[in-house]
């Protein structure tokens, strides 16, 4: 397997765009996580079903976010991702969140080619608020059954919120 960090750069941040990769397929209840030493997919546990992953979950390369892994990603599309696949991304806004005392952003993006959806979906603010709810009900309870309480919502930021964010997770990567 190839090293994602070293194939793969963050992509044109300032255009919309982003490389991401998909860790966990949506709906999967696998928590499976890039082992950036390894540059394997590592399975780290296996989560209750009521905790299934509502979206595909990835990461950007070449970005660290302040809680020491790369930056991570929620990919909106219909169908679940497999493992291991990257995908150019438009950015779309960001989950601010708290795990464990530490910032763990969750950058917001679709497909930069969505032909399923007419590349209708530019915008948070495009998102029903159903989504949004559900996305935020996952992230607070997700770890509840085993440390209850150490998640927390933080609310949404746009695409430039997401954008500074990025940047300061690519800064972050060229400093370590």
């Amino acid at each position: 397997m190839a090293d994602y960090n070293v194939i793969l750069n963050t992509g044109d941040v300032n255009g919309g765009v982003v490389n991401t990769v998909i860790e966990i397929p949506k709906w999967s209840t696998l928590k499976i996580e890039w082992n950036r030493e390894l540059a394997v997919f590592q399975l780290d546990r296996v989560e209750p079903s009521i905790f299934a992953k509502p979206v595909n979950y990835g990461f950007i390369p070449q970005t660290l976010d302040e809680d020491g892994d790369e930056l991570d990603t929620l990919v909106i599309t219909n169908e679940p991702i497999p493992t291991g696949v990257f995908l150019e991304a438009r950015i779309i806004g960001v989950l601010n969140f708290e795990d464990d005392g530490e910032m763990d952003h969750k950058i917001i993006c679709v497909p930069e080619d969505d032909r399923n959806t007419g590349d209708q979906i530019n915008s948070i603010e495009e998102l029903h608020d159903q989504w949004k709810l559900k996305i935020e009900h996952h992230f607070n309870h997700y770890k509840d059954l085993k440390k209850p309480g150490t998640t927390k919502v933080l609310g949404w930021g746009d695409t430039d919120d997401a954008k500074k964010i990025i940047k300061e997770c690519q800064d972050r990567w060229n400093k370590k």
